[in-house]
C-alpha cells in the first residue's frame, strides 16, 4: 500500500470544513494548525508534508525535502517571491486568485459610487455636524450612467466589474498584458456565473493605457503586482485623465506611483481617487493623503468577505482532486509573469 499524502493547512479554517475535507479525501493525512504560528509547527510535521496549504508562513526549503504543491490563501504572491522555495523546480505553487473576485469587483463599484455621489464630502460634512447651506450645489454628483469606465487588467476582477458595470449602460474599455487571450482563465467558482459574455467595447495593450485613459470618466486599477507592473500608473498616465475623471485602486501597493498621485492630487489634474492599496502598510499617519477632501482611504479590505473561507476550500477541493489524479493544477504561479 502507498504512503498516504500529508497535506498540513497553516489557515483558519472552521473546524466543519476541515472535516469535510477529510471525510471527501479519507486517503489524505491531513493536518491543521489553524493559529497560523509557524514556531508552533513540529520539525517532523515539516519533514512528512506533500502538500501546504499556507496563510502567510513558508517553511525553510531545507524542512521540507517532500513538499511538492504549495496553495496559497490569498491571490497576491509578491511577498513572497524571494523565498528559497520559489528557486526548487519540483514544486508548484497555486494562488487563490478568483476567489475574492466577487468582493473585490463590489468593492471598486462602492467606491466608484462613492466618489461619484460626493461620499468623502457627506462624510467631511456629518463628521462637523454640518448640514451645508450650499447642499444642492455642493452633491451635484457625476452620474455613473453612461460613462465610460477604464479597467486596467482585464483578470477575474476586472471581468466581473465589467459585467456589474453593464446595468449603468456603462462602456468599458480594459488595458490587458496578453490582448490575444481576452478571456480569464483564473479560478471561477461555481457562484460565478454568466463571465463568458464580451463586456468590452475596446482592449488596449499596455504601452497605450495612456490613450486609454483619456477616454475614461473612472479608472480601476486592478493589476497583480509583479517587476512589470511596479509603477505601472504613473504620472504620464494620470495627466492623461480627464480633469472630472476619478481613479480607484484596488490592485497592490506599488502598482500605482504614489508620488506623482499625491502631485497630481495637489494639482487637481482629475477629480479625485479612492484607494484600497499603498506602497507603504498601514498608510502613515503623515501622508498627505489622508487630509485630501478628494481621496477616499479604504485599508485594504477590497477582498474581504464572508464567504472567503467557503471559497478558498472550494478551490482547495479542486485542485486536491486534481493534484491526486495527475491533473494541471488552477492558479498555477508563474515565475515569468510573477503571478
Amino acid at each position: 500500500m502507498a504512503d498516504p499524502t500529508n497535506l498540513l493547512i497553516v489557515a483558519p479554517f472552521e473546524d466543519a470544513q476541515i472535516a469535510a475535507l477529510r471525510k471527501r479525501f479519507p486517503s489524505v493525512n491531513i493536518n491543521h494548525h489553524p493559529n497560523i504560528m509557524e514556531e508552533t509547527i513540529p520539525e517532523d510535521l515539516w519533514q512528512n508534508t506533500d502538500i501546504l496549504y499556507t496563510h502567510r508562513v513558508l517553511p525553510l526549503a531545507e524542512l521540507v525535502p517532500n513538499l511538492r504543491w504549495v496553495q496559497f490563501h490569498y491571490a497576491g504572491l509578491d511577498a513572497y517571491q524571494d523565498h528559497a522555495l520559489f528557486q526548487r523546480e519540483d514544486l508548484q505553487f497555486t494562488t487563490l486568485s478568483g476567489a475574492n473576485a466577487i468582493q473585490t469587483a463590489e468593492h471598486a463599484l462602492a467606491l466608484i459610487l462613492a466618489l461619484a455621489h460626493n461620499v468623502p464630502t457627506m462624510l467631511s460634512d456629518q463628521s462637523r455636524s454640518k448640514w451645508s447651506a450650499r447642499r444642492l450645489e455642493r452633491y451635484v454628483p457625476t452620474e455613473l450612467y453612461g460613462k465610460t469606465v477604464g479597467i486596467v487588467g482585464y483578470g477575474s476582477v476586472g471581468t466581473l466589474l465589467a459585467r456589474m458595470l453593464q446595468g449603468f449602460q456603462v462602456k468599458v474599455l480594459a488595458s490587458k498584458r496578453e490582448l490575444l487571450d481576452a478571456e480569464d482563465e483564473g479560478y471561477r467558482g461555481t457562484d460565478i456565473q454568466g463571465l463568458d459574455a464580451d463586456f468590452v467595447e475596446r482592449l488596449y495593450p499596455g504601452r497605450a493605457m495612456k490613450s486609454m485613459f483619456k477616454d475614461c470618466d473612472f479608472v480601476v486599477i486592478t493589476v497583480p503586482l509583479t517587476n512589470e507592473t511596479e509603477g505601472l500608473v504613473s504620472g504620464p498616465q494620470l495627466a492623461a485623465l480627464p480633469p472630472s475623471a476619478f481613479l480607484v485602486d484596488v490592485s497592490r501597493g506599488g502598482v500605482l506611483d504614489h508620488e506623482a498621485l499625491i502631485e497630481a492630487l495637489k494639482q487637481e489634474t482629475f477629480a479625485g481617487a479612492a484607494l484600497d492599496v499603498f506602497p507603504e502598510e498601514p498608510l502613515p499617519a503623515d501622508s498627505p493623503l489622508w487630509d485630501m477632501p478628494n481621496v477616499l482611504i479604504s485599508p485594504h479590505v477590497a477582498g474581504l468577505s464572508p464567504s472567503y473561507g467557503e471559497r478558498a476550500m472550494a478551490l482547495l477541493t479542486e485542485n486536491l482532486d486534481r493534484f491526486l489524479a495527475g491533473e494541471e493544477l488552477l492558479n498555477r504561479y508563474d515565475s515569468e509573469r510573477g503571478y
